[in-house]
């Protein structure tokens, strides 16, 4: 996900914060401290309305990090490793590098989520009971939280792929029947059929309730992202199945000139990009490989650069390559280059180079099937 920037990692795992994440923070602590406690508790000063909303705020999106953390956490014990985290208008969502090998696998990452928020809701409620006679800031705030994440917990178990009630879903169509790519597309379609069951709620909400406009306008957008998430979902479905049927050799460029480390980028974009079409270069000095360059590590490069920027500053150091075999399949190649943060992988047989896979090559053959 785009126009993101990193927090740090917890338990090895990045977490970042996309732009839109703000917008949904200054909403809930703005209804916080401007409708919902005033309105409560009307006897407070306007200074604790405001410290309440935004701390509150600030704990609500701790315990959707938690939420996303018991998916990683669990998809990681059950085979299926998560790069990243990211926090953004609609929560958080987690990157996985690969999907569930197995449907139990795919159950329990998909249950820990839901289950969590529940046992947070649970833990605040605890404290509401504990402080209501003492603090009754502290008691509303955990009250709150309470009710919030039971209803994030029931949320995400409604079946509409891909939120975790859908994952569920899914998964128990792939325990009975067998067939992944079915119950993938079954569970998608029940997915686009609930979110525009949302927006059909929404527009409702709108035109008879015209006072509710704004979770009418709210619901139909919750709606709309879940249909649009489904319908991508099933088309990466789709992808990997394409991509298990393919292997290195059938995608790989073998056509990768050798070239020196001191070349600047600006003059192998004129002499082998522009004037002859070549698409990755193995990087050699006196005959020993350095690295590799694809047009992905060009184009991180800004133009105004290129002349004083050499191959050796932006190719892939041999160190960090990793090598894949010439029968291999290309969905395996993406995941490891997922998982590694690399964009190429040279093809060995016969402990000899013969070509190399980059992340383009496997983008045009996806296009061009599709």
């Amino acid at each position: 996900m785009g126009s993101a920037f990193n927090l740090g990692k917890i338990f090895g795992i990045q977490f970042r914060l996309h732009y839109t994440w703000f917008v949904i923070f200054i909403l809930i602590t703005v209804t916080l401290s401007w409708q919902y406690l005033p309105s409560v508790y009307p006897a407070w000063s306007e200074l604790t309305y405001w410290l309440a909303g935004i701390f509150t705020s600030l704990v609500f999106f701790a315990s959707v990090v938690a939420h996303e953390l018991a998916h990683s956490l669990v998809g990681r014990a059950n085979d299926i490793p998560v790069k990243s985290i990211t926090l953004f208008i609609f929560g958080g969502v987690a990157q996985m590098t690969r999907e569930a090998p197995r449907h139990g696998a795919e159950l329990k990452m998909a249950a820990a989520g839901p289950v969590c928020s529940l046992v947070i809701g649970g833990l605040f409620f605890g404290v509401y009971f504990l402080v209501r006679g003492i603090s009754e800031p502290i008691a509303a705030m955990a009250v709150w939280l309470a009710q919030v994440n039971v209803v994030l917990a029931v949320f995400n178990m409604i079946p509409g792929f891909p939120l975790d009630g859908g994952r569920v879903f899914r998964s128990l169509l792939w325990r009975f029947s067998g067939n992944y790519r079915r119950s993938t597309r079954i569970a998608t379609i029940v997915g686009q059929g609930i979110g525009y069951l949302f927006i059909l709620g929404g527009l409702f909400l709108i035109f008879i309730y015209p006072q509710q406009w704004f979770n009418g306008l709210w619901l139909a957008v919750v709606g709309w992202f879940l249909g649009n998430t489904a319908s991508a979902s099933y088309r990466q479905a789709r992808w990997q199945e394409t991509l298990q049927k393919i292997t290195a050799v059938e995608i790989m460029t073998s056509d990768c000139p050798l070239v020196p480390s001191n070349v600047t980028v600006d003059r192998l974009a004129q002499d082998y990009i522009l004037a002859r079409g070549y698409q990755c270069f193995m990087v050699v000095d006196d005959g020993e490989l350095k690295g590799v360059l694809t047009l992905r590590d060009i184009k991180s490069v800004a133009k105004s650069k290129w002349e004083i920027t050499r191959l050796i500053e932006v190719m892939t150091p041999l160190e960090r390559l990793k090598i894949v075999s010439s029968d291999q399949e290309a969905l395996g190649i993406l995941e490891q280059m997922d998982e590694s943060n690399i964009s190429q992988m040279p093809v060995v047989r016969d402990g000899k180079i013969i070509g190399m896979v980059t992340r383009d090559n496997l983008t045009r053959f996806l296009r061009a099937r599709s």
